[in-house]
Parts: C-alpha cells; structure tokens; sequence
C-alpha cells in the first residue's frame, strides 16, 4: 500500500471523528433512542386498548363501547399531550368469544405502550381475559360486565363502573313479584357466565318470593326455538325472564308471541339494544310487554351526558347505544390515572402498576356520575334502572320509559 493511499485513509479517518463529534455519531445524546437526529424530542407514547364485540350479532353495543372510548381519547387527553404523550386507542375485536378475548389479551399485555384497558361487553369473556390482565399487572376498566365474578377474585387490575347480577336479579324479580303480581315464571339463559348467573339469581329470589319456577332451562339456538317454546305455552307462566344478549332473544321473543304466548317478557341489561326491537318488533308490546333492568341507563338518563350525545351522533352519525357512556367514562378513568400517575412519575411514563394503583385512589366526576372504587374494584353504589319497551324498531328505541331508578350499594365479596 502506498504512503499517498495510507495518508487518504487516515484523513478520511479523522475526518469522521470530526463529524461524530459534532453530531452525535448518528445516536443523540444520552442515548435516548425516541429523540430525532435534529435533537427534538419524539412523542412518547401511551396506548388505551380497549376489548369488545366489533363483529358478528353483539357488535351493535360492542361497537359502541369502543367509539365512547375512542371520543373520550379525543376529547379528554390534553393534559397529556401538555406532558409531552401521545396517546391512542388500540381496539380490538374480542368477537363476544371466550378464546378471542384472551388471546387478544396476550397480544395486549405484550405491547409496553398499553397502560390501561376498557372492556369487556360480555362477562364470560372478561373473567378469562382478565387473568392475563392480572398477570401482567395491566388495568382494565369495565363499562358493562355484571356478573360478580369479575371483581370477587379481588384482583387490583379489575374494576367496573356498573352494577351486579346479584342485585339487577332480585331487581328484576321484585319488580315481577310486587308491580306485576307474577306468581309463576320460566327461566331461560344462554348458557353464558353471565346469562347464567343472572337467571341463577332471578330463580334463588323467585323461590324465596314463593313464585314458581316453572321451567329453567339453557339454551344456545339462535334460529328456532320450538323445542322450548312448546313446552313453555303448555306451562303458561307469567312471565318468561330471558337471561342472555338481545341479538339471541330477539329472535325467541318473536317466534314466542308468534306461537300465542300472551305473557310479560323480562330480562336484564343484555336486552338494552335497539337491534332487540328491530328483530322482535311489535312482539315486544303485545299480551304482557317487556320491561328489563339495566345497570345502565340511557344516555338520556344522566344530565352530564347531554352534550356527550350529541358529540357521540356528530361523530358517529347515530345516537348511541346502551353502555356507550360508561365506554367514554371507562376510558376517562384510565386517562385521569395515567395523567395522575405521570405527574407522580416527574413527567415519565408511568408503570402499569402505578396506573392501577391511581385508578384505586381516584374519584372521577364522570358522564355517568361520581366513580371511584372499593377495594374489590366496584362502585360503592351502583344504578339500577327498570325500562319498559315502548319501541317496535330500533329507530323507536329512544321511546322506551323508565319506571323507576335504584340505588344499592356493593355487595362487597358477596355472600
């Protein structure tokens, strides 16, 4: 090699020292990875995910729950964005199935950015979805889920901003009971944790009322239900309680009030969807009626969630449906206690489990109303409401009539 080529290579050597030095050598300073090589500092990210039905027969309140979570991103994260965050809703599609949910769940735990999460519609998918929440130590916040379950396993990650079967139940049986005079009734469900165990509770306090229980049975037919609604004309209770998601009972009301049945249909919150009147139309307000319970009113039903509608049907382009607020409510806790926990943090982001621990110690003047949690992660007191369907569609659906609105506190771990 030539003295002429050795003194190129060694300039050109010197030459790239020069310019590491001047500008970080392609690496910016301190070794932070998330700042640009102009020196300003990239966005740091904060990821709400949220888990519902965004397809198949549920999808109608799924859908929903996460377009409330996603306007509450929208509307809700500026003191985030004022720490230097950005922040984002990451859905997903949990398809109101078991399997689905959790390994959507493992996906969700996996992805550091996600700090908290809104979900579940359907209680049979949050309670096995939830143990990879717990395990991660990833909080979730539920708008909708109902059976007890979900937060006597006491575990710190799980909270709900709704009430519990083993209080809309009795509600419902009571209502049955002392307004209604029922003295007998059949109980369907879907087989489902949550169908099951609200019509589990409507039947110990139908038998403790001293009303008949003239059939108990599960079912998951979607199409024809001849095989129940034989045997349930031939007992002629009172009142038929259906226990399940409305996209099934539609379909049952109709062919029931079709095959004679002139009784009173009841239900619980799994009812509140206006797709119910558009499958089971006037059958609904025939014989009997229907009335159900809720642990969710309409948005009508909560004076701060006035304006919320009207930005919901702005944005989406319909009114929305049941458990939509408390989906923009769920996901308002989640923003207060990532903020709460970042300030604590000097400003960084903070760690799943700070976020739990906020969401704990938070009181939250919600759409909804006042949230905060016990120990187990529920509302200390809880709505119940009882709707009588006045709606033939789903266009109608706004029609339906609040006969009374309750308040009960938790049950705690229950009995």
């Amino acid at each position: 090699m030539s003295k002429r080529l050795n003194l190129v290579i060694a300039l050109l050597m010197v030459a790239s020292l020069v310019l590491a030095a001047c500008t970080g050598g392609g690496a910016t300073e301190g070794g932070n990875e998330n700042e640009s090589g102009g020196g300003a500092a990239a966005p740091k990210l904060i990821k709400i995910a949220t888990q519902s039905p965004l397809s198949g027969g549920q999808s109608l309140l799924g859908v929903d729950i996460k377009n409330g979570a996603q306007l509450a991103v929208e509307q809700l994260s500026g003191p985030l964005t004022e720490m230097g965050f950005t922040v984002e809703l990451a859905p997903y599609d949990d398809q109101a199935t078991p399997d689905v949910g959790v390994a959507n769940a493992k996906a969700i735990v996996a992805d550091p950015a996600i700090l908290c999460g809104v979900g579940h519609l359907n209680s049979g998918v949050m309670i096995p979805s939830s143990e990879e929440y717990h395990a991660a130590g990833l909080a979730f916040v539920s708008p909708a889920n109902t059976n007890p379950v979900v937060t006597t396993r006491g575990y710190k990650e799980v909270n709900r901003i709704v009430g519990r079967d083993d209080v809309q139940a009795p509600v419902a049986e009571a209502y049955a009971f002392n307004e209604l005079g029922a003295k007998s009734v059949y109980i369907i469900h879907d087989k489902t944790a949550y169908g099951q165990g609200v019509a589990e509770f409507f039947r110990k306090a139908a038998e403790k009322d001293g009303m008949q229980v003239l059939g108990f049975e599960g079912t998951e037919e979607t199409a024809n239900f001849d095989a129940i609604i034989t045997p349930l004309l031939a007992a002629n209770p009172d009142v038929v309680f259906f226990s399940g998601i409305y996209n099934q009972a539609g379909v049952f009301f109709k062919q029931a009030r079709d095959a004679g049945y002139e009784g009173t249909f009841m239900g619980t919150d799994g009812m509140d969807a206006s797709g119910l009147a558009d499958l089971a139309g006037d059958a609904l307000v025939k014989g009997g009626g229907m009335v159900y319970t809720s642990v969710a009113g309409p948005a009508s039903a909560y004076p701060k969630a006035a304006q919320f509608a009207k930005d919901f049907e702005a944005k989406f382009g319909a009114p929305p449906q049941p458990f939509a607020a408390q989906g923009y409510d769920a996901a308002a806790v989640c923003l207060k206690a990532i903020e709460n926990a970042a300030k604590a943090a000097n400003g960084e982001i903070p760690t799943r489990a700070a976020v739990a621990d906020a969401i704990r110690a938070l009181t939250l003047e919600g759409i909804t109303g006042t949230i905060s949690f016990d120990s187990i992660g529920d509302l200390p007191k809880a709505k119940y409401f009882i709707i009588k369907v006045n709606a033939t569609t789903g266009a109608e659906w706004n029609k339906n009539e609040i006969v009374a609105e309750l308040e009960f506190a938790s049950p705690g771990m229950g009995e």
